[in-house]
């Protein structure tokens, strides 16, 4: 569903349309609790691209995706770039949102 959910929104909406960034990153948790990691690593990083290229690098939207992408590269094991991600994400998050945002 996620896939067919993918490819219509790239057809309707173009593949850098914020909604089909987000079926990108949706179809990457799938395949990432399926363990397909490398493939969900490849989605995620093309997810976090189009929200950096469309949001910017600060926006909300484009710190989930970096969430996202760590959380798969520390299920792969590669843990020193994962706490990079994770603690940047953090960060933007900090100066963007507050300390104190849920």
């Amino acid at each position: 569903m996620n896939r067919r959910t993918l490819e219509g929104r790239e057809q309707v909406l173009g593949p850098d349309h914020p909604s089909t960034l987000t079926s990108v990153d949706n179809l990457a948790l799938v395949l990432q609790s399926q363990g397909k990691y490398t493939e969900s690593e490849a989605k995620h990083r093309r997810a976090l691209e189009g929200y950096e290229k469309i949001l910017g690098p600060d926006h909300p939207d484009t710190l989930i995706s970096v969430s996202n992408l760590a959380s798969v590269l520390q299920s792969q094991g590669k843990y020193k770039e994962s706490e990079t991600m994770h603690r940047h994400a953090l960060e933007q998050r900090k100066n963007i949102l507050g300390p104190d945002h849920p």
